[in-house]
């Protein structure tokens, strides 16, 4: 059996789709919901959770690539349209890597700080961190809405259109 990137990057686009109807849906209200003690404290609302996914994507593909890195204090954190608008822009460029970098750079580790960290990894690693670390956190915010009673529908693998299949609620008897 041979899985391959675009399996997950189909996967997290049916996702991001999902995500934009849920918090399209109940607007300001999710995305302000407070995510609690954490780490290091930069994250305090899904709505900068949601920014992190996005501006993450962004930033690896620079880093990647040897662009500088973009500030993004301007983006909203509470404006959905925004942030999905952002979320095009950054899927693109992830996009534009895969097709146009160089075979022979894939697996020639690049080196860069992360916060207070030095990594060391390759491209093909870094990418694949991109899709794992958004969905971990597409996860936490289903938690969180939930936990605050906005449901947010069903969002697992199995359920998404990638491979084929059927997922389907039975009527109840």
């Amino acid at each position: 059996m041979q899985l391959n990137l675009n399996d997950l990057l189909a996967y997290t686009a049916w996702e991001r789709q999902n995500w934009y109807d849920c918090l399209k849906q109940h607007g300001k209200k999710a995305l302000k919901i407070h995510l609690g003690p954490n780490r290091d404290g930069r994250f305090e609302t899904v709505g900068d959770l949601v920014k992190h996914i996005f501006s993450a994507e962004k930033r690896y593909v620079a880093r990647i690539t040897g662009q500088p890195l973009s500030d993004f204090a301007d983006l909203p954190n509470d404006n959905v349209e925004a942030l999905f608008q952002f979320s095009q822009q950054s899927r693109k460029e992830l996009q534009h890597l895969l097709e146009t970098f160089p075979e022979a750079e894939w697996d020639r580790p690049k080196e860069f700080k992360v916060l207070n960290y030095s990594v060391k990894a390759t491209p093909k690693k870094i990418v694949v961190h991109i899709l794992m670390h958004e969905i971990r956190h597409w996860a936490q915010i289903a938690t969180l809405l939930r936990l605050n009673g906005l449901p947010s529908g069903p969002h697992d693998f199995l359920v998404s259109p990638v491979f084929g299949g059927e997922f389907k609620e039975e009527a109840k008897v």
